[in-house]
């Protein structure tokens, strides 16, 4: 339909209430700030709303107003005067765009700020309050986040990304897009059901049985034309909020009672999962005994990732624990990316390549992470604002150095980020296929990139970066009836 007005914008970022790195504005501008019209062409993973928007426009000849764009590398609490300012930002142009057809938001939705335990949520119904009831307000999600009830009130409906690592944020905005043009024609009247399924867990969807689930979503999506979305909503366990935990979502068209059910019985299909979906998960000592032993006469790198020192569920990103085993053991021909330490950086930079210097880097964050490494080191290649990539995204590294010892090479950086793909040995001048054993730092977003070129992937839960033990976390707001803090919440029997 022509001459419809839809304005979209982004404000996301994931928070680790655990985590001692605040976010201000300076964490946003350093990974996206975008102001109006000036986001790039190429979509990111919270923001990708914005760019699939875009085209979407042209096609049907909508009047596409462009808000603000900020995502911001996930770490601990944000600033309240961050947030607030963000806000405010796209409420203001919210209000000088009016009057609006359609809202599209791109959220992550585990983000909380000082004094808003939801602020996702505040946004939304400040939008509301603005645009009004006949206004189609819909949103994109990570999964690996809280759906509170404010949201789901506020919003006609929603979607969050299938797929662990999420590879597929370009195709579920494609997904929002085609909704809200069939619900903008009056084609379909979204009804959102939502299922609470008393659990907190993780759930990689590049291994069964969660592999098997997400094509289960897909195939219903594709055969029953009822159904216009399913997500499910992992949860962040790392946010201590009130309504954390994993939910199940059905968006039919106007068959509430239909949803409900369906969305009942896939809820309670992914609570028969619990505790079944994580990859083992050996210390530093095995993980690295094994690494060694596999490498051995071995055709291609094994990849060792550092699961929980992962910058993208909110930690620091330098950790030595693992590197600390590795040098403990002699390893030679190994290749680390990465670790933050931008203080490291400027020393590599004053220094300059070629520069044979001695530096303390690492495990500056938080405890339980290792310590600092004591090296001489060689500094091998020096890059200002690097980027890699992560699907269609770049990701921005900061600065970066690549410095040698002993037959290892690592690489710091200055922006905090995770090792999504392969690439970042490549900006950081390192041949990663010739190297034993790779160290990376990720969940599992690395997987797409690193599984078609390793020998084997090891996950090593190493040190205490992370809250990742729900069963044990002191978390002071979470909802105490979810498993695994008790065993059955659904009375299952």
């Amino acid at each position: 339909m022509a001459d419809l007005r839809v304005f979209s914008a982004a404000l996301a970022t994931e928070s680790n209430t655990f985590s001692p790195i605040a976010i201000d504005r300076r964490g946003f501008e350093a990974s996206l700030y975008a102001r109006p019209g000036t986001h790039p062409e190429t979509p990111t993973l919270c923001s990708a709303v914005i760019p699939i928007g875009r085209k979407w426009a042209k096609e049907k000849q909508w009047t596409f107003i462009e808000g603000t764009a900020a995502w911001a590398d996930p770490a601990g609490i944000i600033n309240q005067r961050a947030f607030e300012s963000l806000r405010d930002e796209i409420l203001d142009q919210i209000k000088q765009a009016m009057p609006l057809d359609a809202v599209a938001l791109g959220l992550h939705g585990a983000m909380v700020a000082a004094g808003y335990d939801d602020p996702e949520g505040d946004l939304l119904k400040r939008v509301r309050d603005i645009v009004g009831p006949d206004c189609v307000v819909c949103a994109t999600f990570d999964p690996h986040s809280q759906l509170t009830q404010k949201r789901v009130d506020q919003l006609d409906f929603f979607m969050a990304f299938k797929e662990f690592p999420h590879v597929d944020f370009v195709d579920r905005a494609e997904d929002l897009y085609r909704i809200l043009d069939a619900t903008l024609a009056g084609e379909v009247k979204p009804e959102v059901s939502v299922f609470d399924c008393k659990m907190i867990d993780v759930f990689p969807t590049s291994r069964e049985p969660m592999r098997s689930f997400v094509d289960k979503m897909f195939a219903l999506e594709k055969s029953d034309p009822d159904i216009l979305s399913l997500s499910l909503i992992h949860g962040f366990m790392a946010s201590d909020v009130p309504e954390m935990g994993t939910k199940m979502v059905v968006i039919t068209n106007n068959q509430k009672q239909k949803g409900d059910q369906l969305a009942r019985e896939l809820g309670l299909d992914v609570f028969a999962m619990r505790g079944k979906c994580m990859p083992e998960q050996p210390d530093e000592v095995q993980a690295v005994a094994d690494a060694l032993a596999t490498a051995k006469g071995a055709q291609k790198p094994v990849v060792l990732t550092d699961m929980w020192d992962n910058p993208g569920g909110g930690t620091a990103g330098d950790a030595t624990v693992i590197l600390e085993e590795l040098i403990k053991k002699g390893a030679t021909n190994v290749a680390v990316g990465t670790i933050w330490d931008p203080i490291a950086v400027q020393i590599c930079f004053a220094a300059g390549e070629g520069a044979e210097i001695p530096l303390r880097f690492g495990a500056k964050s938080a405890p339980h992470t290792g310590n600092p490494v004591d090296k001489r080191v060689k500094v091998e290649k020096l890059v200002t604002n690097a980027e890699h990539r992560f699907g269609d995204s770049y990701v921005p590294m900061g600065d970066i150095a690549t410095v040698s010892f002993d037959g290892i090479e690592v690489i710091l950086n200055s922006t905090r980020c995770q090792s999504f793909g392969k690439s970042l040995f490549d900006v950081g001048g390192v041949d990663w296929a010739a190297k034993d054993v790779l160290l990376i730092k990720s969940t599992n977003h690395f997987y797409d990139s690193f599984a078609p070129i390793a020998e084997k992937i090891i996950y090593c839960s190493a040190g205490r970066p992370y809250p990742n033990d729900p069963a044990t976390t002191d978390y002071q707001k979470a909802p105490k009836n979810i498993w695994p803090k008790v065993a059955d919440p659904h009375n299952l029997g």
